[in-house]
């Protein structure tokens, strides 16, 4: 794959408003377009998980997420692999998440913060994601990691009982559910997680009340919520919710967007107590869309794209929008723990 290293120089710095590519310009495509039903919405989220993990893999690695850069040399020196992973443990040190906690990671991905959990911290993991293909990756990439660790005596990367693969001192396993449907899937289980864990998937949910509220019912008394989200500012006039936000729930695949205040009135609603946070990080994190930006300047990978229709063209066009929406100011991202 040829990466176009220079569209992070010439456009991180500028004006948004010019931070298109020759590449883009060719699959440009009027962006805000509201969606039709919340249903319809989850099917095409499904789906686009299913089409596409592979590409995120290949592009990103496993961990589907920000990275943070939280200092100056940081910024300088630090990767996007262990940017990825400081982002990760700034959710620990804010959420409290303890080794050798049983936890529950909703909108797991390909699976790479449950198995860092699992791996580092002894936890036992339990990771659930709407799409087919992500948990076939993530089986996949948890057995390959695990088989890493393998003895004569012992086997590892093979499924256990429940499903459960074991990686280092802890283990993990991956189940293909509807996370509004959490509730009632663990119910037997109901108040025995030590913590839940969502990172960047909340977003996508149309009823974000009920996530909260299945959050506390998983929850044991103490456990702990950690969050790490994309939001859109507070007093947001229309012409910036038109230019900034707009475009990126339509290319992002995102129900109405919620401000940080939101999230903790829901979350408090449900029987939460806020515990840390809201920390907003958007100035650490944002170096991750001048990254994605560079890495998608891929002409076949466009190609794919514009053969999935319109959200394929749209999810890519969105990658400037969040750039933007950075720079503006009128998107932010934020960390935020919970206790039961």
């Amino acid at each position: 794959m040829t990466v176009d290293t220079d569209a992070t120089t010439r456009n991180g710095s500028g004006d948004p408003a010019v931070e298109s590519t020759d590449l883009s310009k060719q699959y440009d495509t009027p962006m805000g377009l509201a969606h039709t039903t919340m249903q319809a919405l989850k099917d095409r989220i499904q789906l686009h998980y299913d089409l596409a993990s592979d590409y995120y893999l290949n592009l990103w690695g496993e961990h589907i997420h920000h990275g943070y850069w939280a200092t100056e040399e940081s910024k300088a020196n630090d990767s996007k692999e262990v940017a990825q992973i400081n982002l990760i443990r700034l959710l620990l040190e804010i959420s409290g998440v303890s080794s050798g906690s049983r936890v529950l990671d909703v909108g797991c991905g390909i699976g790479g913060t449950s198995r860092f959990l699992a791996s580092q911290l002894g936890c036992t993991v339990t990771g659930i994601t709407i799409s087919t293909k992500q948990v076939e990756l993530a089986k996949r990439l948890t057995k390959t990691e695990a088989a890493k660790d393998a003895t004569d005596d012992k086997v590892e990367g093979e499924e256990g009982p429940e499903g459960y693969i074991r990686l280092g001192k802890g283990k993990v396993r991956f189940i293909e559910l509807d996370a509004e449907k959490m509730g009632e899937f663990f119910a037997s289980d109901a108040g025995k997680f030590d913590a839940v864990w969502i990172s960047e998937a909340l977003s996508h949910f149309p009823n974000k009340a009920l996530f909260f509220q299945n959050a506390y019912k998983v929850l044991r008394d103490g456990g702990k919520l950690a969050l790490a989200d994309w939001f859109k500012n507070e007093g947001l006039d229309q012409k910036q919710f038109d230019d900034d936000i707009k475009p990126i729930e339509d290319g992002m695949l995102l129900p109405p967007m919620c401000t940080q205040a939101d999230y903790v009135n829901l979350a408090k609603e449900a029987g939460l107590k806020l515990l840390g946070g809201p920390k907003d990080i958007s100035k650490d994190v944002s170096k991750t869309w001048d990254i994605s930006w560079s890495l998608v300047q891929n002409p076949s990978l466009w190609a794919f794209a514009f053969s999935q229709g319109r959200d394929g063209i749209a999810f890519l066009q969105a990658f400037r929008a969040m750039r933007r929406g950075y720079a503006n100011g009128s998107f932010r991202y934020a960390v935020i723990s919970f206790e039961k």
